[in-house]
């Protein structure tokens, strides 16, 4: 790993030299990004109540219509915040980080706490199970002792999602949406459920030098291709139902789905000490990313962000695009040299309109307006602060594995003991549907010309 580190440093350290100071927040040099980061972070912090007397830790508030955010952007929120931690080594947040985290593993320790099983994708369950990865990554301070460890929680996540009942016959495979049966959208499959446990099996393989999860993360690609969700020029698409098996393709694309592959990938590529076919893999993927997800070299969310038909969902997706793509070039650094200047100006762009009221540094969600554009909330915050953070790359260190340094407690057997939801009949309302998939996006609906959306069979 030292000599894949020394070869990114360089391509690194460009992010925090020549940019030009914002009229809010300043990101030319390490101190100010330090400053700028500290202060987003404590934004984004004023949108969670989990830790006050009375509300419910691990969440924000939600679901709609008691809030605005469902289940899972509670975990993407502390992902965000535990690379927060390791950028900068701001250590506020972290016992709040694990409170949260532990708070909502359910009584199986795997991430499917009962309350939520009205709305539990595999997406949302993944989203849970990828922080918990992060957190053994990167050496976030161990649970104490009479919990589980970070790396059990994400083998739990794992194994729930690598039980044969989660992969049918339909479509020829792959993970469908919702869990359990009775819930609105099990009859689809998507991008982002196959994503979360591919991105995870890739991780686990390469912290644990284990094939198995490989092989796992493997034939899941394989998949995603087969299936036609993933096509010939590396446009990931939404997903389909299974009443048609798979062809009815939904082609929205969203940056979170190219994001959970691209780290996904690398991951596999660094498993197989740079194998042709991942490298492959990786760069076309990236290619396509820059393609599509990026409008002069800034974010852009191409599906909803000209018309401003997002969701609260799609306005979290830029900040796992930059956060992602920072940690792909630490694990497959041959991408750092294209991918880091385009990061580094799109962050530029990014803090450029974070000028709203009430403080003059409250962030929008259009990076590539120029001026604030009045859309506030919390992954409109966490999207500016993973960008800025993530500026630090060049001085953190490389996500670790239990063999360089990883102390994070594994179980291979978690999660054995949890739910199949077969038995599950309890019908839920329209107000009930939730989750990171995108079949959420009744909005986008209006968005005419954008792209042909689906029947959601209500």
């Amino acid at each position: 790993m030292a000599s894949c580190l020394s070869r990114v440093l360089p391509f690194a350290l460009l992010l925090t030299r020549d940019l030009v100071s914002a009229q809010s927040y300043s990101i030319d040099s390490d101190d100010n990004i330090m400053s700028a980061a500290k202060s987003l972070a404590a934004n984004v912090m004023t949108y969670y109540h989990g830790n006050e007397y009375g509300q419910t830790p691990g969440i924000l508030p939600g679901p709609p219509p008691a809030g605005d955010y469902y289940w899972w952007e509670g975990g993407a929120l502390w992902g965000t915040l535990i690379d927060y931690w390791h950028y900068t080594g701001d250590t506020t947040y972290n016992d709040i980080i694990t409170q949260a985290m532990l708070w909502q593993v359910g009584p199986n320790k795997d991430y499917m706490p009962p309350n939520v099983t009205a709305s539990l994708g595999n997406d949302d369950q993944g989203f849970w199970g990828m922080s918990a990865m992060l957190a053994a990554e990167v050496g976030f301070p161990d649970p104490p002792a009479d919990q589980p460890g970070w790396l059990a929680l994400a083998q739990a996540v794992f194994n729930t999602q690598a039980d044969p009942g989660r992969h049918d016959s339909t479509c020829n495979g792959g993970l469908r949406w919702q869990i359990p049966f009775s819930n609105n959208g099990y009859d689809y499959k998507n991008s982002i459920a196959n994503g979360c446990f591919f991105n995870i099996g890739a991780r686990l393989a390469r912290y644990l030098n284990n094939q198995t999860y490989a092989d796992w993360a493997e034939k899941t690609w394989d998949w995603v291709q087969g299936v036609g969700f993933m096509d010939k020029d590396y446009r990931i698409y939404d997903g389909a139902h299974v009443e048609t098996n798979c062809t009815d393709i939904n082609r929205a694309q969203f940056s979170y789905n190219n994001a959970v592959y691209l780290l996904g990938a690398a991951y596999m590529y660094n498993y197989t000490d740079g194998d042709s076919k991942w490298e492959q893999r990786l760069s076309s993927l990236l290619d396509a990313t820059l393609r599509d997800f990026f409008k002069d070299n800034v974010a852009y969310e191409i599906a909803c962000e000209e018309h401003m038909t997002c969701t609260t969902d799609m306005l979290s997706f830029k900040g796992y695009l930059h956060r992602w793509m920072t940690t792909m070039t630490q694990i497959a650094p041959f991408t750092a040299e294209k991918v880091l200047p385009v990061l580094k100006q799109s962050a530029q762009a990014a803090v450029k309109q974070c000028t709203g009221p009430p403080d003059g540094k409250t962030c929008g969600f259009q990076w590539t307006s120029g001026t604030f554009d009045d859309s506030v909330g919390a992954g409109q915050t966490m999207n500016v602060l993973g960008a800025v953070s993530s500026l630090l790359v060049g001085k953190a260190k490389a996500p670790v594995t239990n063999a360089t340094g990883g102390t994070s407690t594994g179980d291979p057997n978690a999660g054995a003991g949890s739910d199949s939801f077969t038995h599950t009949s309890t019908p839920i309302t329209t107000g009930d549907r939730a989750g990171a998939g995108i079949l959420t996006a009744l909005v986008l609906a209006s968005a005419a010309g954008t792209f042909a959306w689906m029947s959601l069979g209500v």
